[in-house]
């Protein structure tokens, strides 16, 4: 369930005092970065509260009566559907949450969410016939969180799904196909699927954005020091997309919105409105429209979907570095 990524390097850099307190499970020796790259998001190991135990409501009988019926329809959600069984997690939960430990149609899967990169992924949590229950460490790595395993405390990229850093540095998590899309939009395409639900309403202020206007133009990512991509605004949302076998491309969400559909090779990326962003106003269902996006490859059996996220430019360019990032269809 997993592929093999960068190899473990020797990194001649002592491990701070207040690492090895922390995280005294954590295997420091086996790491493929600096960890001068990380720095302190703020709140502490677990100040930012992983779902392990989710719970849901049905589209077909809580819609009218449930806690669903307080999401509008253009909110956005984390859509996956994993043999027949559709999920939906909305941004509004996730946002201060940011991992919900699951099982979709049999398969053991983490649901991420990354705010200071837009980023949305999905993972396979089996390394092996290991299952991983992920957390957040409150750490970050240009910008983006940085998960741990609670089986060996090993650090994992969200952006790549790639360990690095303890006993599985270098291990990479599979990709599985998802989309963030509108309530209206899961609603009507699965009207027999199933969205998640707080397992307390009051335990945080869930339908608000804690990270106001932050993907506004201008905008500089938190704590990201490293280079703007060249010609793309740091804060453009971009369709990342994995083109080739360990091989990625990026268009801009303008270049996409501009002509409603992209073609290249067998991809094919639409776009439709009626999503609002997460990270504009005060309240997400007011926030401003984003649209709607699909990756799809064509194939001799019909259209499949393909895993892509829909992150920040400056996110694709650090973790993407030399992969295209295209501004035109």
């Amino acid at each position: 369930m997993f592929a093999s990524g960068t190899a473990t390097v020797a990194i001649a850099e002592t491990v701070p005092r207040y690492l090895l307190e922390a995280w005294p499970k954590t295997d420091f020796q086996k790491r493929s970065i600096s960890l001068q790259e990380i720095k302190s998001g703020g709140p502490g190991k677990d100040g930012i509260p992983a779902i392990d135990q989710p719970k849901f409501e049905s589209v077909a009988t809580d819609r009218a009566s449930g806690w669903i019926k307080s999401l509008s329809d253009n909110e956005p959600v984390i859509t996956v559907v994993v043999n027949g069984d559709a999920r939906a997690y909305p941004i509004r939960i996730l946002i201060w949450h940011e991992i919900v430990n699951d099982t979709v149609g049999g398969i053991p899967l983490s649901v991420t969410y990354c705010p200071l990169c837009n980023s949305s992924l999905v993972f396979d949590r089996r390394i092996g016939s290991q299952v991983l229950d992920f957390g957040t460490t409150g750490l970050l790595r240009k910008s983006d969180l940085v998960m741990y395993d609670r089986q060996t405390e090993s650090w994992w990229q969200q952006f790549t799904g790639e360990a690095i850093l303890g006993q599985y540095n270098g291990a990479k998590l599979k990709f599985l196909p998802s989309r963030i899309e509108s309530v209206a939009h899961f609603f009507e395409r699965y009207p027999a699927g199933r969205v998640l639900v707080p397992e307390d309403p009051q335990f945080r202020n869930y339908g608000t954005n804690p990270y106001l206007k932050y993907d506004e133009a201008g905008t500089w990512p938190f704590l990201f020091d490293g280079d703007p991509p060249p010609g793309v605004d740091a804060m453009e949302r971009v369709i990342a997309v994995e083109i080739e076998d360990g091989k990625y491309a990026a268009w801009t969400l303008t270049a996409l919105r501009n002509t409603g559909e992209i073609r290249s090779g067998d991809l094919v990326l639409r776009w439709t409105p009626g999503m609002r962003s997460p990270l504009d106003t005060r309240e997400i269902a007011s926030g401003r429209d984003v649209g709607n996006v699909t990756v799809q490859r064509t194939t001799k059996d019909g259209m499949i979907d393909v895993a892509f996220d829909l992150p920040f430019a400056f996110a694709f360019h650090a973790f993407r570095p030399g992969s295209p990032i295209h501004s035109s269809p």
